[in-house]
């Protein structure tokens, strides 16, 4: 059987994909696929500038406000919940559109996830305190010893990956690179057209700049405090996500709002640079830099969409 086509749209935060796709899809009758890893959660609505009502009438989306902000959601779940939205809108004999700036969940979807794999929060734990008390090298050692070729490819200070590596060899007594090398060879489940939206650098950040303060206006400050009220404690990881956990700092006598305000800036900012670094890393990505290519991306997908 053919694979599915599915179209992808990618790109850091505050990129404009929302807005694009949300054109695109009306414009080919597609239905949109989130793909960011926060939209899933209930009553978190300004802080992940998700979709109003009125844009999610125009075009139907999937995935979004599926859980409670105290339900665990993985990039393994997501590929499960995903496949099977992509299933039910073929079935409709419409076309999907995966959106988000999560780079692993579209990784999960498009290429699978490695066998093996999934967090150990035991195991990680233990490492990162090990890694903390021992020191950056002691397991940047250790894992020169069980998997060279991982560490030749990693910074000894990329203290994430390492413990990522280490976790993953603990799991299944097999090195990640082997992991790695023998997923290449797994079939990928859909014939995807990846477009990445990536603005020029000065234009994005200013881009963040205004979100958040239009995020400000819009009143994070009582969402957050409404998610407390309702008993969801600062320490979930939705609430540990970018806006939330500034907000809820503030709302706790850290710092005024202003502080709030830049800090939230800030690491957006941050965030957005790593994803950038994560996206380019896909040589797969067709790269739009200016809005004035709107009309060749439409033509792109259209051409996509209509060839075999």
């Amino acid at each position: 059987m053919e694979k599915p086509k599915i179209v992808v749209i990618v790109g850091p935060t505050a990129s404009g994909k929302s807005a694009v796709a949300l054109e695109l899809a009306r414009h080919v009758g597609a239905e949109i696929i989130n793909a960011d890893s926060i939209q899933v959660y209930k009553y978190m609505d300004i802080g992940t500038a998700k979709p109003s009502p009125e844009e999610r009438k125009l075009v139907r989306h999937h995935l979004i406000d599926i859980l409670y902000p105290d339900e665990e959601f993985s990039a393994a779940l997501f590929r499960e919940e995903a496949r099977q939205a992509i299933a039910e809108v073929s079935a409709r004999r419409k076309k999907a559109m995966v959106v988000g700036g999560t780079g692993l969940y579209i990784k999960a979807l498009t290429s699978g996830l490695i066998r093996g794999g999934e967090v150990d929060p035991a195991i990680r734990s233990r490492l990162q305190s090990e890694a903390q008390s021992g020191g950056r090298k002691r397991i940047y050692r250790r894992l020169q010893e069980v998997d060279p070729i991982a560490a030749a490819q990693l910074h000894p200070h990329d203290t994430y990956r390492i413990i990522r590596a280490l976790e993953v060899f603990e799991r299944t007594g097999r090195p990640i690179s082997a992991l790695r090398q023998s997923h290449l060879f797994q079939e990928e489940s859909y014939h995807a057209l990846k477009i990445g939206l990536m603005p020029e650098r000065e234009d994005l950040y200013r881009r963040i700049d205004e979100r958040v303060d239009e995020m400000i206006r819009q009143g994070l400050k009582e969402e957050v405090q409404r998610l407390l009220e309702m008993g969801y404690a600062p320490t979930l990881k939705a609430m540990q996500s970018l806006g939330y956990k500034q907000m809820v700092a503030h709302l706790r006598g850290a710092y005024d709002l202003d502080e709030a305000t830049r800090r939230i800036k800030r690491d957006t900012k941050r965030y957005a640079k790593r994803q950038i670094t994560w996206f380019k890393a896909d040589t797969r990505i067709h790269w739009v830099v200016h809005p004035k290519d709107r009309d060749a991306v439409v033509r792109m997908i259209e051409g996509f969409l209509r060839n075999n």
